[in-house]
């Protein structure tokens, strides 16, 4: 299985920039890609140029009457296999509870449907908070990748995240693999230097070498609707992006 989770509890991190280009770079590198859309901010969905009418065409209909996820699969125009959101998302947590099954769902039909193979990667982009919807993604994953932009409120996201993941590891049964990608980074910035000393010291060999740079291109693709590949493939944003997936593979994270 090669299932990534994209997820931090603090917004405006690059959570969305990142499922959607790394998804974009797995396209580029030949394989059949998928994103699901677990934010009903529906950005992910919106960027791809791929949105729902209602929330029986996302993931909510999983959970209400057991459709397929294969039904709800759309090509964007980025080539990436899109499950769409819709705001109507939200409902999740107070119609179905946190019980195991409820919160093992995505994974119990990812496995079911053969989806998120070596072959066909799977990338879940997460809301920004601890509930129904990130624990499936969480549960669901091989991986859970956390962007912390160069701030201190999104490093404080990234422990809260990784206090989350640890108490989670006794009801999984293992522990969850991570891999911290600082964002927004600028070299020239004080804090940016802060922020990733920070990272090394508390989460040691799981911070990504990449550093996703601040880049003008990445900021302007999704007004767009495009991927920064699509909007700009010679920039330094689609050179991060590239290399983040050249990292990740070597790592083993993506098979």
């Amino acid at each position: 299985m090669t299932i990534i989770a994209v997820f931090n509890q603090k917004g405006g991190v690059g959570k969305t920039t990142t499922a959607l280009n790394l998804a974009a770079a797995l396209v580029r590198s030949g394989r059949v890609t998928y994103g699901v859309d677990l934010d009903p901010q529906a950005q992910l969905s919106g960027i791809a140029g791929v949105t729902a009418a209602s929330g029986d065409e996302t993931v909510l209909s999983s959970f209400q009457r057991n459709r397929p996820l294969r039904e709800l699969v759309r090509e964007s125009s980025s080539g990436i296999n899109i499950i769409p959101s819709h705001a109507e998302l939200s409902k999740v947590d107070v119609l179905f509870g946190k019980g195991f099954n409820v919160v093992n769902r995505i994974n119990t039909s990812l496995k079911a449907e053969n989806l998120g193979t070596r072959d066909s990667p799977l990338i879940l982009d997460c809301c920004p908070m601890i509930g129904v919807l990130s624990l499936n993604a969480i549960f669901a994953c091989d991986c859970l990748i956390v962007p912390i932009s160069a701030d201190y409120l999104s490093a404080k996201g990234a422990v809260q995240i990784d206090k989350t993941l640890k108490a989670l590891e006794q009801v999984l049964k293992r522990r969850v693999k991570r891999r911290y990608l600082i964002t927004r980074f600028d070299g020239r910035r004080n804090m940016s230097g802060e922020i990733l000393r920070m990272a090394e010291e508390k989460f040691g060999e799981d911070v990504c070498h990449t550093r996703i740079a601040e880049n003008v291109s990445l900021a302007e693709s999704p007004a767009l609707n495009k991927t920064i590949f699509q909007h700009a493939p010679s920039s330094r944003g689609a050179h991060d992006y590239d290399e983040l997936l050249e990292e990740l593979l070597e790592d083993g994270v993506i098979e």
